[in-house]
């Protein structure tokens, strides 16, 4: 199942897009401490592919993804 996000992102010169927030279902909002690794990939349990986020958000290890400028995480 996805939990889908508002995501906060910059975007460089070169395209690359890096979240730098994001708004939880209940309006909380969440700084991303760390991005630790950006990949194409699939989302196993939810569906969808595009890329993966691996973060540290609030001192957990998440995966966010973007699939086709559509943010979001696996619940």
């Amino acid at each position: 199942m996805k939990i889908p996000l508002k995501v906060n992102a910059d975007f460089d010169l070169s395209g690359k897009i890096m979240p730098r927030s994001i708004e939880w279902e209940d309006g909380r909002v969440f700084a991303v401490d760390r991005v630790i690794d950006v990949r194409r990939a699939a989302s196993l349990k939810a569906g969808g592919t595009g890329l993966r986020y691996i973060c540290r958000i609030c001192g957990r290890t998440v995966a966010l993804f973007n699939d086709e400028n559509k943010w979001f995480m696996e619940k």
